[in-house]
């Protein structure tokens, strides 16, 4: 993903594109420190076909953030991971019961917090929005029962990564035409990628509103998806 002050030339910004075409390749992208832990262990238990874990930039959340924002109920960081499902993605915050309208946010990497973030601020600010994110882990082999429990219990499906046009999203997004699940045309559906640019060098933060996927983006596509504002300019 965006490396901050390390500049345009040290970006990871188009590795699932071209890795994603790979056949038998298992792609994987922590969201914080304790699933790099355990994609690291994932990819050390295959033996049997290769791996690749997104090793991303910065600096890990910390106990506290971890229980708060992605209810994982650790007591303490654990000194080692665990070897994962291959292939399984998980829910990360369940909407609220009784809402209208539903939205869920399939987040690949990096961009989990902003998404629960959003989340919140969403519920908080619509009363009749219930929104779900969920961590898909695993870009291949792709969590498809997952990606069908979303499609089939929401009106918006927004997919967000730190990679260009033609990774993540376009995978799930080809998953979702051939199974059939766009046919009704009840699914609202966006991918969030980066830009068709380089970034030049700026903080993490910068660089995430350039890119257009800060938390306050991830609101902004799904209040226009909703009906309700427009996105954020960038």
């Amino acid at each position: 993903g965006l490396v901050g002050n390390d500049g345009p030339t040290h970006h990871g910004s188009f590795d699932l594109t071209y890795l994603g075409c790979m056949p038998n390749l298992v792609i994987m992208a922590p969201a914080e420190e304790v699933d790099l832990m355990n994609m690291i262990a994932t990819a050390h238990a295959i033996d049997d076909m290769p791996s690749v874990v997104r090793y991303p930039r910065g600096t890990g959340y910390g106990l506290e953030k971890l229980n708060g924002l992605f209810g994982l109920k650790l007591d303490a960081l654990p000194e080692k991971g665990e070897a994962l499902p291959v292939g399984k993605g998980r829910i990360i915050r369940e909407g609220r019961a009784g809402a209208d309208r539903k939205v869920a946010v399939l987040s690949l990497g990096t961009r989990l917090a902003a998404s629960c973030e959003a989340a919140e601020e969403l519920e908080n600010s619509m009363g009749d929005v219930a929104v779900t994110v969920a961590d898909a882990r695993f870009m291949k082999p792709l969590d498809i029962d997952l990606v069908r429990k979303l499609a089939s219990e929401n009106d918006v499906l927004v997919t967000i990564e730190e990679n260009s046009v033609l990774g993540f999203g376009d995978y799930v997004l080809h998953f979702l035409a051939l199974d059939g699940l766009l046919d009704d045309g009840n699914l609202k559906f966006r991918p969030m990628v980066l830009p068709d640019t380089f970034i030049e060098t700026a903080t993490q933060f910068q660089q995430y509103d350039q890119a257009g996927l800060n938390a306050k983006h991830v609101v902004g596509t799904v209040e226009k998806l909703l009906g309700r504002v427009g996105v954020p300019a960038l």
